[in-house]
Parts: C-alpha cells; sequence; structure tokens
C-alpha cells in the first residue's frame, strides 16, 4: 500500500479517501466504522467525516490524496509515560530474568534509585538529547498525543530540570507533550523520615513546579511501602490549590484504595489498576458521569514485562461504565515500549477488550485521561486533524499483529510528520529537525 503525495496549493482543503475503513473512535459500537468514506482537512483540523463521493461534491477545489485500502483512524494518545530518563536498564532486567528478586535487585543498587542517580547527574541539554530519538520511536508508532512525567529526580532541582527538558521536547517536536510533576518515591537520603519528605514536596517541590508552569498535572505513587493514601491526599491536595490538576499511579501491584482516593478528588486518572478493588471499581464507574470523569488508565504492558499473571479488570471496568485509557508506560524499569500497539494487543488478550475498545480506550479514552476535550483522539468535525493510516485492511489487525508496526502515515495538524508508506521508518523533516535551543 502506498498513498500518492500530497500538495496543497495555497493552504486548501485536504481529502483523504480510499481507506478500507475510517474508525472516527467516538464510539465502541462496530457499527461507528465506516467504509467507503473520506476525511476533509482545512486549517490544521477536521471539516468533515462522510462517504467520500459527498465530500467531493462538498469540497471541489480540494487537493485528493488517495489511499490505497488501509484504515484511517486518529492518532494515538499516550496519556502515561516516563520518556525523560538517562540510561536503560537492562542490567537488572538480565538480573531479574535469573531469577534475582527485585527487593535483591533494589538492595544492589537497581530499581528507580539508578534511574535517580543517573537523572541527577545529567544536564538538561543531556536529557533532552537523549530523549529526542526516543520520542520519535513513540512517534513512527502511531502516538500523536503524548503524556510525559517527571519523578526520576526526586529533589527539587532535579525535578525542575525534568521539566525543564520536557518543556523543551514540547517545543521541538510537532505532536502534542503534556507534562506532569510526580512524586514518585522516597529518595534514600530522606528513606529515614517520609514523613519530612512529603513536608518538602508540600511546602517546596510542588511549589515551584507549579510556578515554573510547566506540569498541567500533579501525580503520585499511591501504594503500600511508596506513598499511602493520607500523604497521596496531602500531595494531590496541594497540587490542586495551586492549580495543578491529579492523577494517581493507584493500586499497581496491592490495592491500597488509590482508585478511591482518585474518584474521591475529581482526578484526571487513577492509573495501573492491577490490584483495584470491587470497590474502587465501582467508584470509578460512578467517577465516569462527572462532568470530567475519573479515567481507568491501564498499562498492560508493565505487568507483562514484571512477569505479572494478573492484569487489571479491563471488562469489569468497562461493564461498571467506566471510562478507560490505554497508555504505554515507557520507562526503563518496567515498561521499556514506545508503542502503543503491543498495548492494544494486551488488551484484546489479556483483559478481553475488543479490539474497538482497545483502539478508542489508547485515543478519546486517553484524551479524556488527560482532560483534552478540543476533541483529541477522535475524527470529529473540529477536530485537530491528528491521524493515523494503518497498513491492514482491517482495523481488527491492529492489535491482531503481535509486536509489528502496522503504521503507514502519520498526520498531526494535517500535515505529515511520519511517513512509513513502504513498511520503512521514515521521518518527515519537520519531525526530524530540532528546534534551536
Amino acid at each position: 500500500m502506498s498513498a500518492a503525495p500530497e500538495r496543497r496549493p495555497g493552504g486548501g482543503v485536504l481529502l483523504l479517501s480510499g481507506a478500507d475503513q475510517v474508525v472516527p473512535c467516538t464510539t465502541v459500537d462496530p457499527d461507528g466504522v465506516l467504509t467507503g468514506a473520506a476525511v476533509a482537512i482545512a486549517g490544521g483540523r477536521i471539516s468533515e467525516v462522510g462517504e467520500a463521493g459527498d465530500l467531493r461534491r462538498r469540497f471541489p477545489d480540494a487537493t485528493e490524496t488517495t489511499l490505497a485500502g488501509g484504515v484511517l483512524t486518529p492518532g494515538l494518545v499516550d496519556s502515561h509515560t516516563h520518556a525523560v530518563f538517562g540510561r536503560t536498564r537492562a542490567d537488572e532486567y538480565a538480573l531479574r530474568a535469573s531469577g534475582v528478586p527485585y527487593m535483591e535487585v533494589a538492595r544492589r543498587g537497581g530499581g528507580i534509585n539508578a534511574s535517580v542517580r543517573d537523572l541527577r547527574s545529567r544536564s538538561e541539554d543531556e536529557l533532552v538529547d537523549i530523549a529526542l530519538p526516543r520520542l520519535r520511536e513513540c512517534f513512527s508508532y502511531g502516538t500523536t498525543t503524548i503524556e510525559i512525567k517527571s519523578g526520576y529526580g526526586l529533589d527539587t532541582r532535579s525535578e525542575l530540570r525534568t521539566l525543564a527538558a520536557i518543556d523543551r521536547i514540547a517545543g521541538a517536536v510537532p505532536q502534542r507533550v503534556v507534562a506532569t510533576f510526580l512524586a514518585h518515591e522516597v529518595p534514600p537520603e530522606h528513606a529515614s523520615d517520609r514523613g519530612r519528605y512529603v513536608d518538602l514536596l508540600v511546602e517546596e517541590m510542588i511549589p515551584a513546579a507549579a510556578e515554573q508552569g510547566v506540569a498541567r498535572f500533579c501525580d503520585v505513587f499511591c501504594e503500600p511501602g511508596v506513598f499511602d493514601t493520607e500523604q497521596a491526599r496531602r500531595i494531590l491536595l496541594r497540587g490542586q490549590e495551586l492549580g495543578l490538576e491529579a492523577k494517581l499511579h493507584a493500586d499497581e501491584l496491592e490495592n491500597g484504595g488509590g482508585a478511591e482516593l482518585a474518584a474521591e478528588l475529581g482526578a484526571a486518572s487513577a492509573d495501573h489498576l492491577g490490584a483495584i478493588s470491587p470497590a474502587g471499581v465501582e467508584a470509578l464507574a460512578a467517577a465516569a458521569s462527572a462532568d470530567e470523569p475519573t479515567v481507568a488508565t491501564l498499562l498492560p504492558a508493565t505487568l507483562l514485562f514484571l512477569g505479572r499473571g494478573a492484569y487489571a479488570p479491563a471488562r469489569a471496568l468497562l461493564d461498571a461504565g467506566a471510562t478507560v485509557a490505554l497508555a504505554t508506560d515507557f520507562n526503563p524499569g518496567s515498561s521499556p515500549t514506545p508503542g502503543l500497539p503491543i498495548v492494544l494487543t494486551l488488551a484484546c488478550s489479556q483483559m478481553h477488550m475488543s479490539p474497538l475498545e482497545a483502539l478508542v480506550a489508547a485515543t478519546s479514552g486517553g484524551a479524556a485521561a488527560l482532560r483534552l476535550d478540543d476533541g483529541i483522539g477522535t475524527l470529529a468535525e473540529g477536530a485537530p486533524a491528528d491521524l493515523v493510516w494503518w497498513r491492514v485492511p482491517d482495523y481488527r489487525e491492529i492489535p491482531y499483529h503481535v509486536g509489528v508496526n502496522r503504521v503507514g502515515r502519520v498526520w498531526v495538524g494535517g500535515e505529515v510528520v511520519v511517513d512509513r508508506s513502504d513498511g520503512r521508518a521514515a521521518t518527515s523533516a519537520v519531525t526530524a529537525s530540532i528546534r534551536s535551543r
């Protein structure tokens, strides 16, 4: 499958036609998948989605790009990543694979503290230069909006440096980047007085992050042995006081009431949920009816990588009425994957989501988890023209092909930013270039 080149004299309407299917991702009803449809784009936004012949008549002067089959979807929205970090942790992965327990790996200097030591030693320039190629790889898998958290610095200076790096990355790529301040763990220097570190977060670190003006969200790792629910509540309330919306790492490996806390505080999302309780499921289902729902963001690649046998109860959450998102959790320790398609595969094969439920969760669901209300993650009139053309004849083949990148072309604001039409990775000049720093 290959697509004709696009030329739009005068910046007029672009008409994308010829796809086998167009999937708007506004519903999980398979009847919403369109055939014989086209997408009209003008001014960086979607003008209309409809029958191709009708759109040709409505836009007679449009520049038409005829796709050789394939599937058109919205760009993917990866609403939970830790993509700014220094070195990988492949060494400890090998140790775990040989049977060394995680706590022993941590005792030997591994775990999150290895990433903390590494990040604290790096300059802002280094963080940007290391992260940008990773982000381009994420984008090559169809991601057009990505959230990136801090949380590997764990002191004020390092956290602000990380957020500054995220801000520079956001200015260097055409894709949308959303920044989050994360209270990730208690650093070694505060291990003997965890309460004092919470004081530091509330009194110094969160105010500094809010004043810097890069982060939109404040997140906290609410898990037994990290931050308990009362500590997490205090951290998130402080963030909300200062204009940072709440998110939670909740109930990942043990149930600690994180989902219930997220619903109570009206958080944008509760993420992980591998050990969510029935009460937590009920709380998130009830929160789905709010004007701004608390989204259940599921991260199955993490549980796969950690070798866990159980996954988050996606089916129970969906059946109860919760809003569900899927994300990569891209990070060096527990989910070093830049691509959302494998996450869709896991959602279907391990969490019993349908292919369309998974695709919606990775598009409009991710947008809801980031409280983006401009239509991002959908092919709807007025939405940003962020699209992916997949080299498959049916949307169900997107998760079906395990670990295979079937992305053919990616548009952001109606402009091509990734072109893999021939099956090979090729990134456009606008994506490849780094704006002057």
